[in-house]
């Protein structure tokens, strides 16, 4: 039988906070009475994340992860997903972990008004505390999506609620990973004619990033890059 819900959390070099955010994330889901599982895709870490995130599963069989060698988001992120056992996926961020997002988003999966539920840091009522460099480069990475792809959101990366039966195949077809496969799963549901809603939300992140943000550029773009030739020139 499977699981009410699964919880794909993407992770690296992630010590200094992983512990106090994962009972928080599990104290917050078992007073909500759902049947649940937290998968921590453990990706690249070089500090003591692998180790605590093996003692932490231990005590709580309501986690589980996996370890994958070189740092990449997206591929762990993927990874998770193919993994989760739930009806209903989240993809969370362990600095954020807002289960006000669930709240929202869950009940408009269960009642069939959307396939994938979308947090958005841009739409209209939400709220974003990052630095303002960041801010910047969410509507500069959103702009280039609409212009280079059609896209016609408002965000892509972040935190996510879908029916996992619905979206696995957009999933299979997915190309690219890093930071870009959040952005190609979400534009690849909606090219698809899957039912995509976006929720504005609140965020509160509870660290600076793990990856500086000019370091990324690169692989953004080449990614984009990738994206646009695969998707609007080989048209698959």
């Amino acid at each position: 039988m499977a699981l009410y819900l699964s919880v794909v959390i993407p992770v690296y070099n992630e010590a200094s906070i992983l512990a106090s955010a994962a009972a928080e994330l599990c104290q917050g889901l078992d007073a909500r009475g759902w049947d649940y599982e937290v998968i921590f895709a453990e990706n690249g870490s070089r500090d003591a994340t692998p180790e605590l995130l093996a003692k932490l599963c231990a005590q709580n069989p309501r986690l589980r992860w996996f370890h994958s060698e070189r740092p990449n988001y997206g591929a762990a992120l993927k990874a998770g997903i193919i993994q989760a056992r739930g009806t209903y996926v989240v993809c969370d961020e362990i600095d954020l972990c807002d289960l006000t997002f669930y709240d929202a988003a869950l009940p408009r999966l269960e009642r069939g008004d959307a396939d994938m539920v979308v947090g958005s840091k841009a739409a209209k009522g939400a709220s974003d505390h990052r630095p303002l460099v960041r801010r910047v480069a969410t509507r500069v990475h959103n702009k280039l999506l609409k212009v280079m792809l059609d896209f016609r959101g408002t965000d892509t990366h972040g935190l996510k609620a879908f029916r996992r039966e619905a979206l696995l195949p957009v999933i299979a077809r997915c190309v690219v990973d890093m930071d870009v496969f959040a952005s190609e799963f979400v534009i690849r549901a909606w090219r698809e004619g899957r039912k995509v809603m976006e929720i504005p939300i609140q965020l509160h992140e509870k660290r600076q990033p793990s990856i500086h943000l000019f370091r990324r550029v690169p692989n953004v773009l080449r990614n984009v890059g990738k994206l646009v030739y695969v998707i609007r020139i080989r048209g698959t």
